[in-house]
C-alpha cells in the first residue's frame, strides 16, 4: 500500500522530529490600567517574524475603553495616532473621541510592534543625538551617513532583538488581525490617522472580509516611488510656510505683521548656513540648516502660527530670548522610526550625486523649506540600512466596503494630493472629505470633521461626493 505524498512527507517529518504541534492562537490578558481603572490594560505575544511562527516572539500592549452603553455596542474601534513612534495606548486613553463613539465601540489602542509599550525599538541615546543631518554635502559625508545607519541599526537591534526588522506595517496588520480573533469579534472598525493611516489601508486591502468601517485621516499614500515621495511631501511643507506668511500679513495678532517674512526666513538661513545662529530656546547653542526648517515644519503641524513667529522673532534678535533649561541625558530612548520606514518603504538614493542632485531638485520645489524634514529623514535614514523592506510600496486594490478618507488642504507632513492619489487607488467605495484648513489630523482641528466621521463610523454613511469642512483659523497658544 502506498501512502499519498502528502502523508509520507509528514511521517517522516514526524520521525526526524522536525513536525510540531500548531502554535496556539495569541490570547489577550486583561487588567486594569494603572493610569485609569475604567480603562483595561491588555497584553498578547506574536510572532516576531510572522513568516516564522516557531521562532521568537514579541509582547504587544493594549488599552480597551470599553463601550458604556453595552446594549446598542457597534463592536470594536481600533485606534492609531500614526507617527510613527505615536502610541496608540496613550490614544485610547486620552483620545479626543466624541460620547456618541465612546457610547458604540470598544475603543482599543494598540501600540504597533516596537512602539510604546509593545517590545519598543530601544537604541543608545548618544548614538540617537550624533544622527547626522540629511542634507549632506560630500561624498565622505555620505558614506559617513550610510555607517551611521549600519551602526544605528546594529546598536538598536543588540538592544531590542528581532523587533527591529520586524516592524513593518504589514506585520502590524497580521496582528491586528491576530487581535480581532483573539477578541472573537467577527468585523472590527479602526481610525487610522497620519502613519496609522496605512495599518487602515493595508488591513482593508489585506483583510477585507472582517472590515466593517476605516476612517483615514491624514492619508499616506503608499503607491509613490522615492521621487514622488520626496518632492509631494517637500511641496506639503513649502505650502504650509506660504500659508503662514499669509496668516501674518492678515493677522495683526502677528508680532511679524508687516515684516517681509520670506527676507527674514532668509537671513536667518543664511547664519543657520554659517553656524552662527543661535537656538533662542537653547542658547548657545546653535542652529544649523536642518534644525531651522525642522523648527518650522513641526510648528506647522497644529499649526502653532503665533508661537512660530515669537520663534522666528526671537531667533533675529536673540537678545528678547529668556532661553530654557536644558534636558538631561538618558542612556537609552525610544527610536521606532527609521525601523518602521525602512521596513515600509523602498527608497532608493543612489549614490551620492544622485542623491545631492534630489536634494537639489527639491530645493527648487520649495525656496525657502528645501525639503520635507519627514520625507528626506526617511530617505536618508534608510541609506545603508542592512535589512530590505519587507513591504514596499504598491497600488491598493479597489475598496470593497464604503471607506472614509480625510484631510486637510494644507497638511504640511500628508499633503492633500496623498488623499487624493488614495481615493483614486480605493475607487468608487471610497469617499475623501477636505478639511479647508491646515495642520495635521483634521479630527483634532474640524467639528466639522468631528461630525461626519462619527456618522459615518456609527451609521456608515459617507458625505456627499466633494464635500468639505470649513477652516478653523488657529488660536494662540504656547508664546514664550
Amino acid at each position: 500500500m502506498r501512502w499519498p505524498a502528502t502523508v509520507a512527507v509528514l511521517v517522516l517529518a514526524t520521525l526526524s522530529g522536525f513536525a510540531r504541534p500548531a502554535r496556539a492562537a495569541p490570547v489577550v490578558t486583561w487588567s486594569a490600567c494603572p493610569e485609569d481603572a475604567q480603562v483595561e490594560c491588555g497584553k498578547m505575544r506574536v510572532p516576531a517574524d510572522w513568516s516564522s511562527p516557531y521562532g521568537p516572539s514579541i509582547e504587544l500592549q493594549m488599552a480597551r475603553r470599553k463601550a458604556t452603553d453595552p446594549a446598542h455596542r457597534l463592536g470594536v474601534l481600533i485606534v492609531n495616532p500614526g507617527g510613527p513612534g505615536g502610541s496608540a495606548v496613550n490614544m485610547a486613553l486620552d483620545g479626543d473621541f466624541t460620547a456618541e463613539l465612546r457610547k458604540r465601540f470598544d475603543i482599543i489602542g494598540l501600540d504597533p510592534r516596537g512602539v510604546g509599550r509593545s517590545t519598543p525599538v530601544l537604541c543608545a541615546q548618544s548614538l540617537v543625538d550624533a544622527k547626522p543631518s540629511p542634507l549632506v554635502g560630500s561624498e565622505a559625508g555620505f558614506r559617513a551617513l550610510a555607517a551611521y545607519n549600519r551602526r544605528l541599526h546594529d546598536d538598536c537591534t543588540a538592544r531590542s532583538g528581532p523587533v527591529v526588522d520586524h516592524a513593518d506595517t504589514g506585520s502590524v496588520v497580521r496582528d491586528v488581525e491576530a487581535l480581532r480573533v483573539a477578541l472573537g469579534e467577527s468585523r472590527i472598525s479602526i481610525f487610522g490617522a497620519s502613519y496609522g493611516s496605512l495599518i487602515g489601508e493595508l488591513y482593508g486591502d489585506t483583510y477585507p472580509a472582517t472590515l466593517r468601517a476605516v476612517v483615514l485621516d491624514s492619508v499616506m499614500d503608499h503607491s509613490v516611488d522615492v521621487d514622488a515621495f520626496l518632492a509631494q511631501e517637500t511641496a506639503s511643507v513649502q505650502d504650509s510656510f506660504n500659508e503662514f506668511v499669509k496668516w501674518c500679513a492678515r493677522d495683526v495678532r502677528c508680532v511679524l505683521r508687516g515684516q517681509d517674512i520670506p527676507a527674514l526666513w532668509a537671513a536667518l538661513m543664511r547664519r543657520a548656513q554659517a553656524g552662527t545662529l543661535v537656538d533662542p530656546y537653547d542658547p548657545p547653542a546653535k542652529l544649523g540648516v536642518w534644525e531651522l526648517i525642522s523648527a518650522a515644519f513641526s510648528a506647522f503641524y497644529d499649526p502653532q502660527w503665533f508661537s512660530f513667529a515669537h520663534y522666528l522673532q526671537d531667533a533675529a534678535e536673540p537678545a528678547k530670548a529668556t532661553g530654557r533649561s536644558a534636558t538631561p541625558p538618558v542612556d537609552i530612548t525610544p527610536n521606532s522610526f527609521p525601523a518602521v520606514f525602512c521596513g515600509d518603504w523602498s527608497l532608493p538614493v543612489g549614490d551620492f550625486t544622485a542623491y545631492r542632485r534630489r536634494i537639489d531638485a527639491l530645493g527648487k520645489i520649495a525656496p525657502q523649506v528645501k525639503a520635507s524634514p519627514i520625507a528626506l529623514s526617511a530617505a536618508a535614514g534608510c541609506v545603508g540600512w542592512p535589512h530590505p523592506p519587507a513591504g514596499p510600496q504598491r497600488r491598493l486594490a479597489p475598496a470593497r466596503m464604503p471607506m472614509l478618507l480625510v484631510n486637510a488642504l494644507h497638511d504640511p507632513a500628508t499633503g492633500h494630493a496623498w488623499a487624493q492619489q488614495t481615493a483614486a487607488q480605493l475607487g468608487p467605495s471610497a469617499r475623501l472629505l477636505t478639511y479647508q484648513g491646515w495642520g495635521h489630523v483634521a479630527y483634532s482641528h474640524s467639528p466639522c470633521v468631528k461630525a461626519a466621521v462619527e456618522r459615518y463610523l456609527v451609521d456608515l454613511t459617507l458625505p456627499a461626493p466633494g464635500a468639505s469642512c470649513p477652516a478653523v483659523q488657529p488660536e494662540p497658544f504656547g508664546i514664550g
